[in-house]
């Protein structure tokens, strides 16, 4: 039997060495357990910031394809402005002609 040539302080050498390598390992992995928790908790934290920022572009930029129709609307005035102008001018260039404007432009002057 080779167990009877094993002494008793040698069995407790090597359980006092085992539950020593056994302290030594449950505390790395408690450390490294630790060290994961904090990275996780910055990690969500930086997410939780990339979220709000998402948010307020999101809010900022939700208008954006409504300004296709302003762009339309704006067109439309633009044209509507060009023809008042037009008209506008065409009137000023018959009254510098015309001595009998308002009464012309009424039906009462000339080539009314």
């Amino acid at each position: 039997m080779i167990l009877a040539q094993v002494s008793p302080v040698a069995v407790y050498t090597v359980w006092w060495v085992s539950l020593a390598l056994g302290v030594v390992v449950i505390a790395a992995v408690a450390v490294l357990l630790a060290l994961i928790v904090r990275t996780a908790r910055r990690i969500e934290g930086a997410v939780a910031e990339i979220w709000t920022v998402g948010q307020r572009i999101a809010n900022n930029t939700v208008h954006i394809p409504l300004l296709h129709r302003t762009n339309q609307v704006v067109d439309a005035i633009l044209e509507r402005a060009a023809g008042i102008d037009a008209a506008a001018a065409a009137i000023e260039e018959h009254a510098r002609d015309c001595p009998g404007c308002p009464q012309c432009v009424l039906g009462r002057g000339r080539g009314g």
